[in-house]
């Protein structure tokens, strides 16, 4: 099943990405008396033992990195460790998996905080990298002429912000004017300073917006257009579009969420031409893979796997999605790597295409890795857990059909389980969606107990890997609607039903 809280991944799981520096990677101290130690409600257990020890570890280590009291408010680490900072692309990744760990509040400060430095002076960039104390990182920022830039940051920022609100409910996504500002600022005048819009992105310069001749830092990363800082002298990259094209749709999502339904109609159109572009011009035939980038002379070219089709669920060909990740399971590294930023990705991807034995082997990997302590590397770890391994997340409403038909359609709590046979029961409490606190219970792959703790009633889909015939629901058979249909190459048995406040149902499925 596709997981639709679309994420950010780099191009290659063997990247070595932004801003990283050569130097030592050990956890370090941090001289802020600001620790939080943060009582999130989470837990997990079951009858895997290195599925718990995963788990305990990535808990405590993620939380470990949760401060306040400091000039920035609420934020947590996510940059390198020991920086006392937090870099847009890094917190775009762990934002989920600190969403389920409490850190919502602070996860919605540092989104804040990148919204609020967008200017017209940095060209519509905000600050790559922030610090505790609320001012940019010195190792990637000297002025507004001189800095350090991914160009995919806006895009990664403006989608996290869709995805927090799918996650909280929290209106202040749709409505705080530095949000809204920072939204409409990207579509627009980021896309066309920069001239990344489809029309112009295969004929642009390399170095639009570069700072003077004379300068002392930064020149050639003034606006690199991707993740990929191997040869930063390419012009645009497939991740640059695939994060465009989410954005776009996220930003229309919230337009329409906000009302305005003929922003929200030119903004799925233009999500959907540079799907259609990245589809047609992108797609490299004779090798049955995507091009990963233009390079200098403006030829495409690939390098690596293009990860962050898989990473968004993006591809919205089945045919060329199926090739590519065929492509990402054959470049599956055979055991742990020290690049832990592309190996903290691999899990959720390998969930969300049903492959649970290799997603749990990556785990255990990151557990093993020299650099673990590396923040995206627990805050991933939980996030894969929580979403992949149990399967549990809002479902993804068709919002587009608002636009024709004039109506929100109800969302749905979803479960599916992706234990292995290494795993014969997990269960995850104290799980907070919107409004509600929730416990979700796997036994096998057919039973499924679901309750929620608090909060208003909600409608839960219950989904089941394979065609079932016959449904209990507490133990009684259902009569209620049962629906079998092919979900990315795997056939889905789902069900849906009403859990009242402080209700436990559950079900089970039979051949």
């Amino acid at each position: 099943m596709k997981n639709n809280m679309k994420r950010l991944v780099g191009l290659s799981f063997v990247l070595t990405l932004c801003f990283l520096k050569p130097q030592v990677f050990l956890a370090q101290s941090f001289n802020s008396n600001s620790y939080v130690n943060n009582s999130s409600g989470l837990t997990f257990n079951s009858d895997d033992s290195e599925l718990n020890e995963v788990y305990f570890w990535a808990k405590k280590q993620a939380l470990a990195y949760a401060f306040e009291g400091d000039a920035v408010g609420l934020w947590y680490e996510a940059a390198l460790p020991g920086r006392e900072a937090f870099c847009m692309r890094d917190v775009s990744h762990q934002a989920m998996g600190a969403h389920f760990i409490g850190l919502a509040a602070h996860t919605k400060n540092m989104l804040r905080t990148f919204a609020k430095n967008v200017t017209d002076a940095r060209d519509w960039c905000s600050l790559w990298e922030i610090t505790r104390h609320g001012t940019p990182a010195l190792q990637d920022y000297l002025n507004d002429e001189e800095f350090w830039y991914n160009l995919p940051a806006n895009f990664d920022i403006l989608d996290c912000c869709f995805r927090m609100y799918n996650l909280t409910g929290d209106q202040a996504y749709l409505t705080d004017s530095l949000f809204i500002n920072f939204y409409k600022r990207t579509v627009y005048d980021y896309v066309e300073r920069w001239e990344i819009g489809i029309d112009k992105i295969m004929h642009r310069e390399r170095f639009i917006n570069s700072a003077k001749e004379n300068v002392r830092r930064f020149r050639i990363s003034r606006g690199i257009p991707g993740y990929d800082e191997g040869d930063m002298g390419y012009i645009a990259s497939l991740d640059l579009l695939v994060n465009q094209q989410v954005a776009f749709e996220s930003y229309a999502n919230m337009m329409l969420l906000r009302g305005d339904d003929k922003e929200a109609a030119t903004f799925f159109k233009k999500a959907d031409k540079v799907s259609d572009f990245i589809n047609t011009i992108w797609w490299n035939k004779k090798e049955q893979q995507y091009f990963t980038y233009l390079d200098k002379n403006r030829e495409l070219k690939q390098r690596g796997v293009a990860s962050s089709l898989l990473y968004y669920d993006a591809a919205k060909d089945t045919l060329k999605y199926k090739k590519t990740f065929e492509g990402f399971v054959d470049h599956l590294p055979k055991q742990p790597t020290n690049g832990i930023e592309g190996l903290s990705h691999l899990p959720e991807i390998l969930y969300r295409n049903e492959e649970p034995e290799k997603a749990r082997e990556i785990l255990r990997f990151i557990l093993k890795c020299d650099r673990k302590e590396y923040p995206e590397g627990s805050f991933g770890s939980i996030g894969a857990m929580v979403e992949g391994l149990m399967g549990i997340e809002m479902e993804a409403y068709p919002i587009r059909s608002a636009v024709e038909t004039g109506r929100f359609l109800e969302q749905a709590f979803v479960t599916k389980s992706r234990l292995t046979a290494q795993t014969k029961w997990a269960e995850m409490k104290h799980i907070p969606l919107k409004r509600n606190d929730i416990s979700v219970r796997h036994e096998g792959k057919t039973k499924t107990i679901f309750t929620n703790n608090s909060g208003p009633q909600l409608q839960w889909k219950a989904c089941f890997a394979g065609v079932f015939k016959t449904i209990q629901v507490n133990g009684k058979i259902s009569e209620g609607k049962m629906e079998s249909l092919l979900m990315n190459g795997e056939n889905v048995t789902w069900f849906k039903t009403i859990v009242g406040s402080g209700e436990t149902i559950t079900v089970e499925v039979f051949k």
